[in-house]
């Protein structure tokens, strides 16, 4: 019988950062059975339903283990996300330690792999003689921009924000000094210091593992692998979804029901994920921007917020459709659905009847978006959201992105134009075959590609540590 390697996996609270680094495990262990995975789960609060629900589509040979909660109340209140999900992590410390060192005191460990946001835990490695490992959740892009924080830091002396230049990256479209992440706008801030304390853990790890491809950033793909004289080694094995994925989805869902019905390409989808927010001024916008475009559409309606991110870590509990215009659901019943805070996204955007996606540009949407070949309106809202924006609109073309207010609103009239132009305007077109054609690479990477093979060669690596 073939000798198992081990490896650990840890993630970091938030659905969104938990997805991408399971499903990587998955597709390990799909290659080579005899790999067994333990995935260490930390959380800010009870589990919520989705979570659960995900982990028991796992296969036996991955075993996930979620840790004893954080208590909200034993954190700072009215901190951003990263932040909450920062000092979840160093208080679950002792816990993800616990976890090694009972599943790992007889069996060797190979190799230790933690989400970007879990860095603290790259300090276990060296006690369990294992190689480190970021998973790297999001673009090269971003990437990129952290590994250069350190030397931006020293040659920047205002905040990002007063540049008037772009920020210009090794083999990367130029970034505004607004559109940076949100860590990085508050120089002062203490997000920013873990910001460049996490460029420099990332740097002495073994290796950083990226949910991007080859083909979708190559220029920028090839100067990280340059950085530091190439000595950090870079593993693009991306796009890491839930496509394909053994999650069932019921056929009768509402919302596919509804998309069986519409021609092909014909309507735009409506999302900003699992945790986006808009103001009450703003929602009104959208609807009537939707409404004023004439196309059919499928929004997934969240109630409003001030905070953008306001529902990242937190449950929705209000009704959202009592924010919606007066009669606005009647006099679009022909055109559209709106359904309350979650639609099956993979489903929705590889059928047919979908034709544009109107996103927060989170990473997962825009992996999902990509490998279904379906064009984008970028409406960036937190994190490092608005760097994906610049990449999907200035450096591969497949997305527009409205135009804000003096007042940071989308006004109605902007939304309509874009609704418009994506979906019936040449421009439109142009980037739906731009899309086809990644919807492509990205499906031969997967394949036998690129991202096929670099993940083959990061597992045969381990696989041969494993037999010493």
């Amino acid at each position: 019988m073939e000798k198992p390697t081990h490896v650990a996996l840890v993630s970091s609270p938030g659905f969104t950062h938990l997805v991408p680094i399971t499903e990587f495990s998955k597709r390990l262990v799909k290659h080579r059975p005899n790999f067994h995975v333990t995935c260490t789960i930390p959380s800010l609060g009870p589990p919520s339903e989705s979570p659960k629900a995900y982990l028991k589509t796992l296969p036996s040979n991955i075993h996930p283990i979620s840790l004893p909660p954080i208590n909200k109340e034993q954190l700072p209140q009215g901190v951003q996300p990263a932040t909450l999900i920062k000092l979840t992590i160093t208080h679950s410390l002792p816990s993800i330690h616990e976890v090694l060192k009972s599943r790992f005191s007889k069996d060797p460990l190979t190799a230790l792999v933690v989400d970007v946001f879990a860095c603290q835990a790259l300090e276990f490695a060296k006690e369990f003689n294992a190689l480190s490992y970021v998973y790297f959740p999001t673009s090269a892009l971003v990437l990129s921009l952290i590994f250069h924080a350190p030397k931006l830091d020293e040659e920047v002396s205002s905040e990002y924000s007063n540049l008037t230049e772009p920020i210009k990256l090794p083999g990367c479209v130029p970034v505004m000094g607004v559109d940076l992440p949100d860590p990085v706008q508050s120089r002062s801030s203490e997000v920013y210091k873990q910001f460049l304390q996490t460029s420099k853990a990332m740097v002495a790890a073994d290796g950083i593992i990226i949910n991007t491809f080859l083909e979708l950033e190559p220029s920028a793909v090839r100067a990280l692998g340059e950085f530091g004289d190439g000595k950090i080694k870079l593993y693009p094995v991306g796009p890491i979804t839930q496509k394909g994925s053994s999650n069932e989805v019921d056929e009768s869902d509402k919302c596919l029901r509804w998309l069986d019905k519409q021609p092909p390409c014909s309507v735009l989808y409506v999302s900003f994920g699992s945790g986006g927010t808009l103001s009450q001024q703003q929602i009104n916008e959208l609807a009537c921007g939707l409404e004023l475009s004439c196309q059919r559409f499928l929004w997934v309606l969240r109630a409003p917020s001030n905070l953008a991110n306001s529902a990242y870590l937190e449950a929705a509990k209000d009704d959202p459709f009592q924010f919606l215009p007066g009669g606005f659901l009647e006099r679009t019943k022909e055109k559209g659905l709106v359904v309350p805070l979650w639609a099956p996204q993979v489903h929705v955007l590889s059928h047919n009847s979908v034709g544009g996606f109107l996103t927060h540009c989170g990473w997962n949407s825009t992996l999902e978006s990509v490998q279904e070949g379906v064009p984008l309106i970028t409406w960036p809202l937190f994190a490092e959201q608005k760097m994906n924006a610049v990449l999907l609109n200035d450096g591969l073309k497949v997305a527009l992105r409205p135009k804000l207010n003096d007042e940071g609103i989308v006004e109605r009239e902007e939304i309509a134009k874009m609704v418009k132009c994506l979906m019936e305007g040449e421009e439109g077109k142009g980037m739906y075959e731009r899309m086809r054609n990644l919807k492509d690479s990205a499906s031969n990477a997967l394949k036998d590609g690129s991202s096929a093979q670099t993940l083959l060669q990061l597992a045969s690596h381990w696989e041969n540590l494993s037999g010493i």
